[in-house]
């Protein structure tokens, strides 16, 4: 199964799980989540897998310089925030058949790359 990953092509941890996914030969494929996703159809189904808490980036730049009427926002229609607004989503966003991964974090390796379980 190929994995679906999307991203930013200049965002670092982007960059650390393509090349961790790569030297381990899991077969993959990137989608610039800004330019190439359909945001309108992804972020709703990534929203009721893995919740508002693990999708937004609070911890963005994006974030902090949004309105404190746009951060209300996030409870309330976090979907059309993140559609509006993809620099908000936390990256990356793995598509694995049905499960989604999100962030490139330990768990998120132990998943995906077969020498780290």
């Amino acid at each position: 199964m190929t994995l679906t990953v999307y991203g930013l092509k200049n965002c670092d941890t982007c960059k650390k799980a393509l090349k961790a996914l790569e030297g381990s030969g899991v077969a993959h494929r990137f989608v610039d989540i800004r330019e190439e996703a359909d945001r309108v159809a992804k972020v709703p189904a990534w929203l009721e897998a893995v919740g508002e808490g693990a999708l937004v980036n609070r911890r963005s730049t994006t974030w902090r310089n949004l309105s404190e009427a746009d951060k209300s926002v996030a409870s309330e229609d976090p979907a059309g925030l993140l559609i509006a607004n993809p620099t908000l989503i936390k990256r990356p966003v793995i598509e694995q058949g049905a499960v989604i991964h999100v962030g490139w974090t330990p768990a998120v390796e132990a998943a995906l790359l077969p020498e780290a379980k």
